[in-house]
C-alpha cells in the first residue's frame, strides 16, 4: 500500500508516481527492515547506511507494528534532496542534444511560423499596394480604413471568438477560424479582382465626390474599392488572429517556460527566413509585368500566383497543427492552478478589464500599434509619391520585407543572449527604445531635411527619396526588434496564466488591442489633419506624441516585469510543493511476518538521529 512520507522539505519526489516496479540500488545488497524480511517479488527496496524511522500503524487493516525501524538510504535521500526523483527515471531519446519530445514540438512549430510568416508578408505588401495606388484613392485612405472598418471587424471578431471558445474545443476552434481566411484570400485572387470593375462602384462614389468635396477622398474610397478594403481588413485580422491567437496559443500550450525561454526567439529565425523569401517571392510577381504582352493586366496575374502560394501555405499550417496534435504529448501544469468557470461576453470583458496584468499587457499592445502608426503613414503617402505604379511600388515593398528579415534574422540569434543575460524585463524595453530613437530620427528630416538638399544631391537622391530610405529604415529596425523581442516577451507572459484567462485575454487583447492601437494612431493622425490642415503641418505634434505614447509603454514593461516574475516564482513554488506531498510505496513486514504490504502506513521522521517511536 502506500504510505505518506513528511518530508518537511529535506526530500522533493514526483506528485503523481507511477505505478511500477522498483529496482534495487547498485551495490545496495540489504533490504528495508533491519530484520530479514520475507521474499516479494517487485518491491524490495536498498538498505545500505539508513538512517532510522519510526514503526507506523496500519490503520485500514488493524495491524499494529510498534517500535520498527524503516530507513532511507542516504544517497538517494541527499539525490531526492536536490529536487531529483528518489528513484531514477530512463533519460529521454535526445538527438543535438535535445530530447526527442521537445523537437516533436519545435520543428513543427517553426515551420508552422514559417508558413504564418510568408503568408503574412505577402499579405501585407499586397494590402498597402491594393489600397494606394488604386484609381480614386491614396495613402490618406488608411486612417479611415483603420478606425471605421478594421476595428469594427476587430471588436466583432473578438465577440465571435469569445463565443465561440466556450462552445467548441481547441482544435475545433483553430480549423473554424483559419479556414475561411484561406478560402477568402483563394477567392479574392480568382474572383474577386478580375471583377472589381464591375463590382466597384465608381461613377457613384466621383459624384458623391465632387458634391463633398476632396477632404472626404478617404472615406469615399472605402466604398470605392470596397472588395479591396475587404482584402486590406483580411490581412490585417491574418497578423492578429492567425499569427498572434493561433500560433501563439497554440504553442503556450505545448510548451514550458524554460521551452519557451530557449526556442520562441528562435522561432523567429525561420520566420525570418519566411521574410527572406516571401520578400523575393513578391518581387518576383510583381517583375513578371516586364515579360507580358502589352495590353495584359500585369497585377491580375500577379495576384493570382501569390494568392495561390498563400492557399497553399494556409494548407500546409492545417497539416502541421494537426500532426502536433495527434503526435505530440502536451506538457503537465501545475495542478494546484485554478480553474475558472466559463463567462459570458460581458463577463469575460469585465474580467479582463480588472485584470492589472492584463491592462499591462494591452498596453504593451495599444503603445506599440499606436507608435509605428503615427511614423507608416507619413512613410507611405510618401512611397506612394516616389512610385505611383502598382507593380514599382510591390516591387519595393518586396525589397523591404526582404531587408526586414536580414535585419530580424540578426537580432534574433542576439535575443537569446539578450533573454539569457538580461531577462525579460530588459528585452520588454528594447523595443520602445529604437522606435523612439528610429521615429526622432525620420521626423526630424521630414522637419528639417532643406538644408541637406546639396549633400543629397552629391548621391544622387532627391529629399523625396531620401525620406523614403529612411522611413523605410525607421520600420525595419522598428519591425526587427518587435519580431525579435517584443513578440516573444509578450507570448511568454502569457504562460502562466491560467487557460481561461489565457484563451479570453489573448483574444482580447490580440485581436482587438492591436488594431485598437493602430485606430488609435490613425484617430490621432485625423484630428491633426483636420485641425493643422496636413499631416505635414502636423509633423511636429506627432512627435510629441510619440514620446508621451512611449513612455508609457516603459512604464507598463516595467509594471508587467514585477507581475510576470512574481507569477513564475509562485508557480514553481506550488510544483516543489506538489512534489514534497508524496505518496511512495513502503514495504512493511506484518505480524504474521510474510513481508506483504502494509495498508495507509503513515511514516513519521524521528527526531535527531534516533529512531522515535509512533503510538
Amino acid at each position: 500500500m502506500e504510505a505518506v512520507l513528511k518530508t518537511r522539505g529535506l526530500i522533493s519526489l514526483p506528485p503523481n508516481p507511477r505505478s511500477r516496479l522498483l529496482n534495487p540500488s547498485q551495490g545496495l545488497k540489504h533490504r528495508i527492515l533491519s530484520i530479514k524480511p520475507q521474499a516479494l517479488p517487485g518491491f524490495p527496496l536498498s538498505s545500505n547506511g539508513f538512517q532510522g524511522f519510526n514503526g507506523f500503524i496500519s490503520k485500514p487493516s488493524g495491524i499494529y507494528q510498534k517500535n520498527r525501524s524503516f530507513h532511507i538510504c542516504k544517497a538517494e535521500a541527499a539525490a531526492a534532496a536536490d529536487g531529483q526523483p528518489l528513484f531514477a527515471e530512463p533519460e529521454e531519446p535526445k538527438f543535438l542534444g535535445m530530447e526527442a519530445v521537445t523537437l516533436k514540438k519545435i520543428i513543427p512549430l517553426g515551420l508552422m511560423f514559417f508558413c504564418i510568416l510568408f503568408n503574412y508578408t505577402i499579405l501585407r505588401d499586397t494590402k498597402d499596394v491594393l489600397v494606394v495606388t488604386a484609381k480614386g484613392s491614396s495613402a490618406e485612405i488608411i486612417p479611415f480604413l483603420k478606425t471605421w472598418v478594421n476595428l469594427p471587424m476587430a471588436i466583432g471578431f473578438m465577440l465571435w471568438y469569445t463565443k465561440l471558445s466556450n462552445m467548441l474545443s481547441k482544435q475545433a476552434l483553430f480549423y473554424s477560424v483559419i479556414v475561411p481566411f484561406i478560402a477568402f484570400f483563394g477567392a479574392f485572387g480568382f474572383v474577386l479582382y478580375p471583377l472589381s470593375s464591375y463590382i466597384h462602384p465608381q461613377a457613384l462614389a466621383d459624384k458623391l465626390l465632387g458634391m463633398l468635396g476632396p477632404r472626404f477622398l478617404g472615406p469615399l474610397a472605402i466604398m470605392r474599392i470596397w472588395s479591396f478594403c475587404l482584402f486590406y481588413v483580411m490581412a490585417e485580422l491574418w497578423g492578429s488572429v492567425v499569427v498572434s491567437v493561433l500560433f501563439w496559443g497554440f504553442a503556450n500550450q505545448i510548451t514550458t517556460v524554460e521551452e519557451a525561454k530557449k526556442f520562441y526567439p528562435l522561432f523567429g529565425l525561420g520566420a525570418n527566413v519566411a521574410l527572406i523569401f516571401s520578400g523575393r517571392t513578391v518581387k518576383y510577381f510583381s517583375n513578371m509585368r516586364k515579360n507580358l504582352a502589352p495590353g495584359v493586366d500585369g497585377w491580375a496575374i500577379s495576384l493570382k500566383g501569390m494568392m495561390s502560394i498563400v492557399v497553399v501555405m494556409g494548407l500546409a499550417i492545417c497539416g502541421l497543427y494537426w500532426w502536433v496534435n495527434t503526435f505530440v504529448p502536451l506538457p503537465s501544469r501545475s495542478k494546484k492552478k485554478k480553474e475558472k468557470p466559463k463567462m459570458g461576453t460581458m463577463e469575460s470583458l469585465k474580467f479582463l478589464v480588472s485584470s492589472r496584468y492584463i491592462r499591462d499587457l494591452a498596453t504593451l499592445v495599444v503603445a506599440y500599434g499606436i507608435s509605428i502608426n503615427l511614423v507608416e503613414v507619413t512613410w507611405k503617402s510618401k512611397l506612394k509619391a516616389q512610385f505611383p505604379s502598382p507593380n514599382e511600388y510591390s516591387s519595393f515593398m518586396g525589397d523591404f520585407s526582404t531587408a526586414t528579415g536580414i535585419a530580424t534574422f540578426i537580432m534574433m540569434l542576439l535575443s537569446r543572449y539578450v533573454f539569457d543575460k538580461y531577462g525579460w524585463g530588459v528585452a520588454a524595453k528594447i523595443t520602445p527604445t529604437v522606435l523612439l530613437v528610429t521615429g526622432v530620427a525620420f521626423f526630424s528630416l521630414v522637419l528639417f531635411g532643406g538644408p541637406l538638399v546639396p549633400t543629397l544631391a552629391k548621391f544622387g537622391m532627391t529629399p523625396l527619396l531620401a525620406a523614403v530610405y529612411v522611413g523605410a529604415m525607421q520600420n525595419i529596425f522598428s519591425k526587427s526588434a518587435k519580431y525579435s523581442l517584443f513578440d516573444p516577451c509578450k507570448e511568454m507572459a502569457y504562460i502562466p496564466l491560467d487557460e481561461d484567462t489565457k484563451v479570453k485575454g489573448k483574444a482580447a487583447i490580440d485581436v482587438v488591442c492591436n488594431p485598437l492601437g493602430k485606430s488609435g494612431g490613425a484617430l490621432i493622425q485625423q484630428f491633426m489633419i483636420l485641425t493643422f490642415g496636413s499631416l505635414a503641418n502636423s509633423t511636429p505634434y506627432l512627435g510629441g506624441i510619440l514620446m508621451v505614447i512611449v513612455l508609457a509603454w516603459l512604464a507598463a514593461a516595467k509594471s508587467l516585469d514585477a507581475q510576470f516574475t512574481t507569477l513564475r516564482q509562485e508557480e514553481e513554488l506550488e510544483k516543489e510543493l506538489e512534489r514534497a506531498a508524496v505518496k511512495i510505496p513502503v514495504v512493511a513486514q506484518n505480524e504474521s511476518g510474510d513481508g506483504s504490504l502494509a495498508s495507509d502506513l503513515t511514516v513519521k521522521p524521528a527526531a535527531g538521529d534516533s529512531t522515535g517511536k509512533s503510538s
